[in-house]
C-alpha cells in the first residue's frame, strides 16, 4: 500500500524555501491565521497539565516520585486555562516540539501560550505541527542564551507557514497516517518484547554459569553438589541464599578473601574516571566519546580522591541497582566510593559476571537499609555478600563461554533495537512528507481496513526508543 504513494500530479510553489513545492489546491497560510492567542484563568479547581515533547498535553502527575515537578504554587488562580481541543505550548522548550492539542480541560504555567485553531481540523494540524517538517522552524524563532534557556517569540512564531489541504483531505492524512502510525507501534511494540525476553536469557545464562546450576562444558549439571554454605564457617553450614547448592569441587568463600580494599589516593596524573553501569569504570573523555556529548562535572577536594587500577572493581552509587562496575582503564574515582582489588584466586572476567548477575545484586541489595536509593553502598555491604569460587582455569572457561553467550545476545538486542530506529526514522519522514503534501495519500485512505482504535494512538514513537536507557556517569559532586 504505502509503496504504491505517489506524488501529487499538480504542484505549485509555495513560495517558501523550505517548503518547497505543495500541491496546487492546497493553501499556504502564516500561523498568525491559524492560531488565535486567548487567555483565561482563576480555575484553580481545574487540573493541572503538562506541556511535554513525547506526548504533548498531558494530565500532570504530581504524585509520581520520579516525575521531575516544577515548583508549584498554593495559589494557582493565576494559572491559565487550557479546554480541549485548544492548542497550548510551553514557550521555554517549543524547539524540542514541546507543544500539541489539549484532550482535556486543565491549566497550565501562566507563561505559556494557548491558542484557539482557526480553520483547520485539530487532529491535522496536530499530527503535522508535531512533525519534523514544522518543529525546527519553533527553534528558528526562539532565543537566549543557551539552550535550555530558550524562549519563544511569538511575534516570529506567528510568520511560520502552515500549508493546509481542503478540510476532506484533513482528514483522510490523518486516518492514513494513524493506521500506519498503529501497525509500525504493534510492530515496534513485538520487537521490544523481543529485546525484554533476549535480556532476561542474558541474565538466566549469567546466573546459571556463575553460580553453578549448569556446566558451560556440557550444558548439563554438575554431577555432585554440595551446600554452599560449606567451608565457610565452622560453626555452621548456613547455606548461602543467593548460591543455594554448589558444585562439590567449588570453593564459595567469604568476599574478603577474594577481594581487598583499595585505599590508595589519587596519583598526580590520574586521569578522570566515569563509573557508569553501561561501560563500566572509564576515562571521562571516553564516556563522552561514547555518549556523544560533553558532561560538565565539577570536583572539590581532588587530593582526597581515589586510585583505581585497571580490573579493580567499583562500587558506586548505582551499585544497589546493577552491580559492581569494572573499571577498563586506571585513573582517579571520586572518595567515597569502595575499590576492590582482586587477588590471585579471582580471575576477574568470571568475578565481571558475577557482580552483574542477578542473584549478586540481590543479595548486595538486601545488606542495604538505605533511607532512599541512590546512597552509597560501603565495604562492610560487600564483605556481607559471599561469592562462589570455582578453580581458577574453570572460572576462565565460564566467563568464556558467558561472554561469547552475551555477545550474542547484545548483537541480536543491537539489531532490533536498530531495526526499531529505522522504522522510527522511515515513519517521522513518511509523516513530514504526507503533511507538507509531498505524497498523496487520499486513495490510499479510502481503501483503509476498519480497525479499532488504540489507546494513546498519537503518542509520539520516540516514547518507544527511551526503553534502551541512556546510562549516565555516576559521577557527583563532592564536598
Amino acid at each position: 500500500m504505502i509503496a504504491d504513494i505517489k506524488p501529487y500530479p499538480a504542484m505549485k510553489n509555495s513560495g517558501v524555501p523550505w517548503l518547497g513545492e505543495v500541491p496546487e489546491h492546497w493553501e499556504v497560510r502564516k500561523l498568525r491565521d491559524t492560531l488565535q492567542s486567548v487567555t483565561e484563568r482563576n480555575r484553580p479547581d481545574l487540573p493541572l497539565l503538562s506541556v511535554v515533547r513525547e506526548k504533548g498535553v498531558i494530565l500532570r502527575d504530581i504524585s509520581s516520585k520520579e516525575a521531575n515537578h516544577n515548583f508549584i504554587p498554593d495559589d494557582l488562580t493565576n494559572y491559565k486555562v487550557v479546554r480541549k481541543g485548544q492548542f497550548a505550548m510551553n514557550k521555554m522548550k517549543a524547539w524540542q516540539g514541546s507543544y500539541g492539542i489539549s484532550r482535556y480541560d486543565g491549566i497550565v504555567s501562566p507563561a505559556y501560550y494557548v491558542f484557539d485553531l482557526d480553520g483547520v481540523d485539530d487532529k491535522f494540524f496536530s499530527t503535522a505541527i508535531r512533525s519534523k517538517a514544522y518543529v525546527p522552524y519553533f527553534t528558528q524563532a526562539s532565543d537566549g542564551v543557551r539552550i535550555g534557556q530558550w524562549d519563544l517569540s511569538q511575534s516570529r512564531m506567528r510568520e511560520i507557514p502552515f500549508s493546509v489541504p481542503p478540510a476532506p483531505e484533513q482528514d483522510a492524512i490523518v486516518q492514513f497516517i494513524n493506521y500506519v502510525d498503529r501497525r509500525i507501534r504493534r510492530y515496534m511494540r513485538a520487537k521490544q518484547k523481543l529485546i525484554k525476553l533476549l535480556e532476561e536469557q542474558k541474565q538466566a545464562i549469567i546466573h546459571q554459569a556463575v553460580t553453578g546450576q549448569i556446566d558451560v562444558r556440557t550444558g548439563k549439571p554438575y554431577p555432585a553438589y554440595k551446600s554452599s554454605g560449606t567451608c565457610l564457617r565452622a560453626d555452621t553450614h548456613r547455606q548461602i541464599e543467593w548460591l543455594s547448592d554448589v558444585p562439590e569441587h567449588w570453593e564459595p568463600l567469604r568476599s574478603w578473601r577474594l577481594f581487598s580494599t583499595r585505599k590508595e589516593l589519587a596519583l598526580s596524573d590520574d586521569v578522570q574516571l566515569s563509573a557508569t553501569q553501561a561501560y563500566g569504570v572509564i576515562p571521562q573523555a571516553e564516556f563522552e566519546r561514547r555518549v556523544g556529548r560533553r558532561v560538565t562535572k565539577i570536583f572539590m577536594h581532588l587530593d582526597k580522591r581515589k586510585h583505581v587500577e585497571r580490573d579493580d572493581f567499583v562500587m558506586s552509587m548505582r551499585s544497589f541497582q546493577g552491580g559492581l562496575e569494572r573499571a577498563w582503564a586506571s585513573g582517579a574515582i571520586r572518595s567515597s566510593y569502595v575499590i576492590l582489588k582482586p587477588d590471585g584466586r579471582a580471575n576477574v572476567d568470571f568475578f565481571m559476571h558475577v557482580f552483574k548477575s542477578r542473584g549478586y545484586i540481590g543479595a548486595l541489595q538486601a545488606t542495604a537499609n538505605f533511607i532512599r536509593d541512590g546512597q552509597d553502598l560501603t565495604e562492610w555491604n560487600f564483605r556481607q555478600v559471599d561469592l562462589p569460587c570455582p578453580p581458577l582455569e574453570e572460572q576462565a572457561e565460564i566467563a568464556s563461554h558467558v561472554s561469547a553467550t552475551s555477545a550474542r545476545l547484545r548483537s541480536e538486542v543491537a539489531r532490533a533495537n536498530r531495526e526499531i530506529e529505522l522504522l522510527n526514522e522511515y515513519l517521522t519522514r513518511l509523516i513530514a512528507d504526507v503533511v507538507t503534501g509531498k505524497l498523496d495519500v487520499r486513495e490510499a485512505a479510502a481503501t483503509l481496513p476498519d480497525e479499532p482504535e488504540e489507546s494513546n494512538a498519537t503518542d509520539n514513537l520516540n516514547e518507544l526508543l527511551s526503553a534502551e536507557r541512556q546510562d549516565e556517569p555516576v559521577e557527583a559532586l563532592e564536598a
